[in-house]
């Protein structure tokens, strides 16, 4: 041990970076901090891409979900979008009708029950449901491509748990079982 070494805090040891942990320029953060530096980039970079998005495809990141989840899904309904995004229904209302008017999304009423609709792409929201480049999409596909099957599912168990916290994903104990038999069958691709 070296006379700088031992005469180091024990509080800075403990923010001092390990092997393998990433750092960035600036003051020691601690790791509840540091992964909050995280969230907020990441949060930052999903608004400035949709505000992107918007400009060159005309579809801010949650109206292109919604077009990619109809398009997989037609006949899906505001319920289950909603169940799917882990959102309430109501905070859809604004996103479907504004792609409904546009022309992107059909609504129809449910047969089997007159209060539910329907909801399917139009030719014109289905030229819209592919991979391109410059969305949410094509970025996290390119960093999923590079990682590890178990760094994904290890990341994913992060952010559910986190989610959870923050009440944007029923606790597990409180969760309503996903109906399955409810979705309509995925489109062919």
């Amino acid at each position: 041990m070296t006379a700088e070494e031992s005469t180091k805090d024990p509080a800075d040891a403990a923010l001092e970076p390990h092997e393998g942990e990433r750092t960035y320029k600036g003051p020691p953060l601690g790791e509840v901090l540091e992964f909050m530096r995280l969230l907020w980039a990441v949060d930052h970079g999903l608004q400035s891409t949709s505000k992107r998005m918007e400009s060159t495809l005309g579809l801010t990141g949650p109206q292109r979900l919604v077009i990619r989840l109809v398009g997989r899904f037609p006949g899906i309904t505001a319920g289950m979008l909603a169940q799917i995004l882990h959102v309430h229904p109501s905070t859809l209302t604004g996103v479907l009708k504004r792609l409904e008017k546009r022309g992107l999304l059909d609504r129809k009423a449910d047969p089997l029950d007159g209060r539910k609709a329907l909801f399917s792409l139009t030719e014109e929201g289905r030229s819209l449901d592919i991979p391109s480049e410059g969305t949410v999409e094509s970025a996290v596909q390119r960093v999923l491509s590079r990682l590890s099957r178990p760094r994904i599912l290890a990341t994913q168990d992060v952010l559910t748990a986190l989610a959870q916290e923050l009440g944007g994903v029923p606790m597990p104990e409180a969760e309503v079982e996903f109906d399955q038999q409810a979705l309509p069958k995925p489109a062919a691709r």
